[in-house]
């Protein structure tokens, strides 16, 4: 009878997916696992010796993506095998010489030299322990790597290895070395030699008792001669670091191996909030760790440099750099605070993100960071003295971020030469690209406009620049390549869209994926130079569609553009039906993140959405998806537009939005609704609790409800601190506006969210109860975190959404 039912349970889902023939579109059908729609490569990499490209794929529909690769002339993609991947070293896994004829990596914990020319490699460590990190540095003569959280190095032709540094876990002690002293200041080796005494009378009998007696002075001369020869020949012993209980990072080794550079951290004191999990396997509740609030205490850091040469330890001071007292100015909206604080500026406390050594010199290049977030210094270091000069100082009232501050330091900034550094900066309001002499302090701008530079890659070779920018138009990325001298930019790229391109190690061949609106992502390769008839980019992978889904017109959105209130120009992404109903209903859609980017020409990574809005389209509605204040690719003032009020300027292009539709397209304005998840499921709250006159109904899918619940990197950027800056949290938080729900509002929210907690609707549920709203209701998933896996709670998630606004906006 059991597997009778499960067959009956099953029989509707195996019609579904044997059918062939997607429409007409229902939730059911777009909401099943993706394998259905087909499948896409992914993680572009060239391997270190530029023989093959590798990407992962699954055109197999298997329960996980295999890795494929293909090369430069051989294009049909292979399957690799157990052998291939044991030497299929991926180009950002490898660690190069100068010459760029040897590279090390790191492979199941030992660590591999090879030879590019010969393709010969060599296994320099085989232990227990697990090395990584390694690095060519003594001027490419010899590997650095990591062990057990301490600096070795292996001469790569003697084979002899060397422990740099000794860093042990508890704190310093009377018997350790002293943390700032140099090794001629160790104890000389103990002896049966009188120690000298601090007691006067001891001090004069002994010294009499050698006056005294030839054989004692004798005596003294031979085990001093001893003791002498001893010190001489004793090898030093390696500096003791203690660590005092603090967390060791980002332990690196000057290019000539002289300077070890490493950061210190203490544990955060954080209460971590606990999420329960009630569906298990157990049988019993569980808990799982999440994270602490924004406010938090936040751990302290300190960077130090050990010098080998010299034998010293020393802290990198932070209170000279330019700006470490100014005080942010939204403190004067609190006057006691900032008249108290402006008599005695605190040192603000400064988190260190990167430091790269000089090619060839003593010379670093520090990133540093306030902990408010609100300066950024690049500062040169001087390996000898520890001294710093700045270099660069972006300073940020609202916070420091977009594309020159996300993401890995190798994104953002390097060295052209053992003289020039460059680096991606906001200065002007947009991303672009620097360079900056270390000795002169002269800075050249590279790129300027208003546009986004959104990633910077340095060419192997160090001629050219290789750049991702929206210069086209907001909506599509394409690839430039730029000589490091500066000069006009070459575009390579040439399809409608999204071109995520990759270079080859050779500077020969650009791997690309790319994607359009309607048009998932497929792998393209193309010789490096620009698109022309010879050299235009051949489709590699074409298995991105399924016959099912292909069976389908997906709508190409409109990327249109209308006027805020503040005569700003908003993009978005328009899909309208060809007739539509009388009631001319219309919903919007809110992205989440805040800073992402969704009104664009590149597939989206909300697919299952833009599938959901086809099917609203087939409905008769019409569909605005807007790349709101605070979204990404517009540049820094419309990142920061969201400062200190997340509800403000973004909720008046949602509202301007509707204005839109209405005057543009005659959409019924008693028939609006609007919808998103996370960050858009906030403003659909924001929405309906304090602009009750726009919108019918809204769904507010895993929405924060109060930002003081919310985690410290994300809020602490846009809102400060809740006890800094309560004004600001007060009007962000729906939480303190639930008694304005006029209208019609579904929650939905996964039970084991671990980034917005369920916490946050228990906290709203409450409150709803109270204010005896009885227009609302909230759907919950035992299962699921912040992004839902399960196809069955995506389905039921969108089929409430659906009938919520079929009940409501076609009244």
């Amino acid at each position: 009878m059991k597997k009778l039912l499960l067959l009956l349970l099953l029989q509707p889902t195996l019609i579904l997916i044997t059918n062939g023939q997607l429409p007409p579109l229902t939730v059911e059908k777009i909401m099943r696992d993706p394998k259905w729609m087909g499948t896409s490569p992914s993680n572009l990499q060239w391997t270190a010796d530029g023989k093959y490209l590798l990407f992962t794929w699954n055109p197999e529909k298997a329960a996980t993506d295999s890795l494929y690769y293909i090369t430069p002339t051989a294009t049909t993609p292979q399957k690799s095998t157990g052998a291939f991947r044991n030497t299929a070293i991926a180009d950002n896994q490898a660690r190069y010489n100068a010459q760029r004829d040897q590279y090390v990596y790191a492979y199941e914990g030992d660590i591999y030299l090879a030879n590019i020319k010969t393709g010969a490699r060599r296994r320099i460590t085989k232990t227990v322990a697990i090395e990584s990190n390694p690095q060519f540095s003594f001027n490419d003569h010899k590997i650095v790597y990591t062990r057990e959280q301490n600096a070795w190095d292996r001469d790569v032709q003697t084979g002899e290895t060397t422990q740099l540094t000794n860093f042990q876990p508890g704190a310093a002690t009377a018997a350790s070395t002293p943390a700032f002293t140099g090794r001629g200041n160790q104890p000389t080796p103990a002896t049966n030699r009188p120690a000298v005494s601090n007691n006067k009378q001891e001090n004069w009998l002994q010294q009499d008792a050698l006056e005294n007696s030839v054989v004692l002075q004798r005596r003294k001369q031979k085990k001093d001669e001893a003791d002498s020869m001893l010190k001489l020949f004793k090898e030093k012993t390696l500096r003791t670091i203690p660590l005092e209980g603090k967390n060791l990072s980002m332990l690196s080794t000057s290019n000539n191996g002289r300077f070890i550079s490493y950061r210190l951290s203490t544990t955060p004191t954080g209460k971590t909030a606990i999420v329960p999990s009630y569906v298990t396997e157990s049988g019993f509740t569980e808990e799982l760790s999440a994270r602490t609030k924004v406010g938090a205490p936040l751990p302290a850091q300190e960077l130090f440099v050990f010098d080998t040469e010299k034998d010293t330890v020393f802290a990198i001071k932070t209170d000279s750099i330019p700006g470490i007292r100014d005080l942010p100015e939204y403190l004067k909206d609190y006057p006691a605070v900032y008249k108290e604080q402006s008599q005695h500026p605190p040192l603000r406390p400064v988190n260190f993100f990167n430091i790269n050594w000089s090619p060839t010199n003593d010379y670093a290049v520090v990133e540093a960071r306030a902990q408010d977030n609100k300066d950024r210094w690049l500062l040169l270091l001087d390996g000898e003295t520890g001294k710093l000069s700045l270099l660069d100082r972006q300073r940020d009232e609202a916070w420091i971020g977009g594309p020159s501050a996300n993401g890995l330091p190798v994104f953002n900034s390097g060295w052209v030469n053992n003289q020039t550094f460059w680096f991606q900066s906001e200065a002007t309001g947009y991303s672009h690209l620097y360079t900056i002499n270390i000795t002169t302090k002269e800075k050249q701008t590279l790129t300027s406009g208003n546009y986004e530079v959104l990633k910077t890659e340095l060419g192997p070779g160090k001629k050219y620049f290789y750049l991702n920018t929206n210069e086209v138009e907001p909506g599509q990325q394409h690839l430039y390549r730029l000589p490091v001298t500066g000069g006009k930019a070459e575009r390579l790229t040439t399809l409608t869209g999204s071109n995520l391109a990759t270079i080859s190690p050779d500077e020969k061949w650009i791997a690309i994926l790319y994607s359009y609106s309607n048009k998932p992502w497929e792998l393209y390769l193309q010789p490096n130079s620009p698109a022309t008839a010879k050299t235009k980019p051949v489709q590699i992978t074409n298995q991105a569609q399924s016959e099912e889904f292909k069976s389908y017109n997906w709508r190409d959105p409109e990327l249109v553009t209308f006027t805020a209130r503040d005569q700003a120009k908003v993009y978005a992404r328009l899909m309208r039906p060809a007739q539509p109903p009388a009631s001319k209903p219309a919903v919007i859609f809110v992205h989440g993140a805040g800073y992402l980017q969704n009104a664009h020409k590149w597939w989206s990574s909300y697919f299952r959405e833009y599938m959901f809005h086809n099917l609203l389209v087939d409905n008769g509605y019409t569909v605005l998806d807007i790349d709101y204040r605070g979204s990404a690719g517009y540049g820094r003032d419309w990142r920061t537009g969201i400062y200190r009020y997340m509800g403000g300027k973004d909720l008046d292009d949602i509202e301007d939005g509707a204005r839109y539709l209405v005057k543009e397209y005659g959409v019924n304005p008693k028939h609006l609704g609007v919808y998103g998840g996370s960050y858009g499921g906030f403003i659909t709250l924001m929405a309906l609790f304090t602009k009750s006159s726009i919108f019918e109904a809204g769904a507010a899918l895993r929405p924060v409800t109060d930002w003081a619940q919310y985690n410290h990197g994300y809020t602490s950027n846009i809102l400060n601190e809740p006890f800094s800056d309560s004004i600001a949290y007060h009007r962000s938080s729906p939480i303190n506006f639930a008694s304005g729900l006029q209208d019609h509002l579904l929650i939905c929210h996964g039970m084991v969210d671990v980034n917005v907690h369920f916490q946050d609707v228990v906290r709203l549920t409450q409150r709803l109860i109270e204010l005896g709203k009885d227009n609302w209701e909230l759907s919950v998933y035992p299962m699921e975190d912040h992004g839902f896996v399960e196809p069955e709670s995506w389905t039921d998630e969108y089929k409430r959404i659906f009938r919520l606004f079929e009940t409501w906006l076609k009244k």
